[in-house]
């Protein structure tokens, strides 16, 4: 996957973000982003392949891979980091709509959130909501999906076709489990960043006004 888009979106987000704002765009990048393409992704790379029951019955071991296993956690992990980054184009469009329309009267841009007008800070603090709210659907996702955030070493089958209960062992479960506890504090601490970011920017406006 090419995440050069991603990367840009982020960028020019960060030139209207407070400090905590720039905080997040920092975790996002150094603690998510670039541990999913140098070291996570080429752990649950074979996952499937390394996945073994200890019975060859004919489409078994593919069910019951599909049973503990519906959505791969990297994909799952992928999908979050797109969902969390993507409302910030709310941001960039509004940042791009007034730029466009201040050229005509020869006004100067935004400089911050704590400098601009309540359209463009309204569409800011939808922003921090909209990540907030994607953030913590997938904490409670991934908690669903996998039993409390855990990777068992073995897990046992008993749904058709295989022929009765079976072992199943998955590879690399404690590398597996250390990246999903990293996954969920760096989620927790981006939740908390956005909360923060939403309460100065609220108790800001308040004093403002």
């Amino acid at each position: 996957m090419n995440w050069g888009f991603l990367c840009n979106l982020l960028s020019g987000v960060n030139k209207y973000s407070t400090g905590i704002g720039r905080i997040w765009v920092a975790v996002v990048f150094m603690f998510r982003l670039l541990v999913y393409i140098v070291a996570a992704e080429s752990i649950w790379k074979y996952e499937h392949d390394e996945f073994e029951c200890n019975i060859k019955q004919p489409g078994c071991e593919n069910v019951c891979f599909d049973h503990f296993f519906p959505v791969s956690h990297i994909r799952l992990w992928a999908l979050q980091l797109i969902m969390v980054s993507t409302p910030s184009l709310l941001v960039v469009f509004h940042v791009a709509y007034r730029d466009n329309r201040e050229k005509h009267h020869n006004q100067k841009p935004y400089k911050s959130p704590g400098e601009i007008d309540g359209g463009l800070l309204c569409t800011y603090l939808t922003s921090l909501i909209l990540k907030t709210g994607f953030e913590i659907v997938f904490l409670v996702l991934f908690y669903k999906l996998y039993n409390g955030f855990k990777v068992p070493r073995l897990v046992k089958c008993d749904i058709r076709p295989c022929p009765n209960t079976v072992d199943c062992y998955i590879s690399k479960p404690t590398e597996k489990m250390i990246f999903l506890y990293f996954l969920v504090a760096t989620s927790c601490l981006c939740i908390v960043l956005n909360l923060s970011e939403l309460s100065y920017l609220i108790f800001k406006y308040s004093i403002k006004r």
